[in-house]
């Protein structure tokens, strides 16, 4: 099995652990004299044995990915650098949004005599940061996927 493949099954096995997580919630009481509708105990332990199988993916998924070589190093290395890339553009884009006025209701004054509202960073270049590190993450992330359909998963 190839490393994409065992992010999809771990995709699946994430959703299917949040419904039976929230089924189990949702039948765990129940009026007097009425059923409940499902068994909440074996919900949980149905929910248990898919948490047993996630968590075997996620180890032979981590320990691929750290053994496997990416340009300058390795996968792990690679997937640190998309997911500060990510945390970058929320950054440039949050803080730019906040400078423009797109937070907080905008920038307005109502009567000359009220104090203005200042940018304190320039806006544009944060906005042109904030499109470079896109690019850079949608480049390495493109990259990222294709060594996943090369890479074998490790026992």
């Amino acid at each position: 099995m190839r490393i994409a493949e065992a992010l999809a099954l771990r995709a699946d096995a994430q959703r299917k652990f949040e419904q039976l997580r929230s089924r189990a919630q949702g039948s765990a009481r129940f009026q007097e004299g009425e059923e409940p509708a499902e068994d909440a105990n074996a919900l949980v332990v149905e929910a248990e044995q898919v948490l047993t199988e996630l968590e075997e993916l996620i180890t032979r998924i981590n320990r691929t990915n750290a053994a496997t070589s990416f340009e300058d190093g390795t996968l792990t290395d690679a997937l640190a650098r998309r997911d500060v890339l990510q945390l970058r553009h929320a950054l440039y884009n949050s803080t730019a949004d906040a400078a423009s006025g797109k937070t907080g209701g905008g920038v307005h004054r109502q009567l000359r005599s009220e104090l203005r509202q200042l940018t304190a960073v320039p806006v544009a270049e944060l906005r042109r940061r904030a499109d470079a590190v896109a690019r850079e993450h949608r480049e390495l992330d493109t990259r990222i996927q294709q060594r996943n359909w090369e890479v074998e998963l490790l026992d």
